[in-house]
């Protein structure tokens, strides 16, 4: 886990449990289990819901990674403790449950 994975752990845990995951070269970000944003080169890119897209109109839009499927908004407003509680909490509202893994 690099400095940055830490920065952005501490400064989003304000609004609830953040695990960040290393995945294909990246990380992944859940908050309280629902996967909200990827980290790739040291940037954050945070899903796009109705919310995310409302309060990060001015964010630039882009892929994470080369290969990527999804536009994401990239987050660098890491000192506006208020953007960031709002932001997560309606992040979280708005994304789909974790699915359950199925028996096998």
């Amino acid at each position: 886990m690099n400095e940055f994975n830490e920065y952005i752990r501490e400064r989003f845990s304000t609004v609830g449990n953040i695990v960040i995951k290393a995945m294909m070269g990246g990380y992944l970000v859940y908050l309280n289990g629902k996967l909200i944003g990827d980290i790739c080169d040291n940037e954050l890119f945070l899903k796009r819901t109705p919310t995310s897209d409302r309060l990060l109109s001015d964010s630039e839009l882009r892929y994470p990674y080369e290969g990527s499927k999804t536009l994401m908004h990239v987050f660098d407003r890491f000192e506006d403790t208020d953007l960031i509680a709002e932001l997560l909490e309606g992040l979280y509202t708005e994304l789909p449950e974790k699915k359950p893994k199925k028996a096998k």
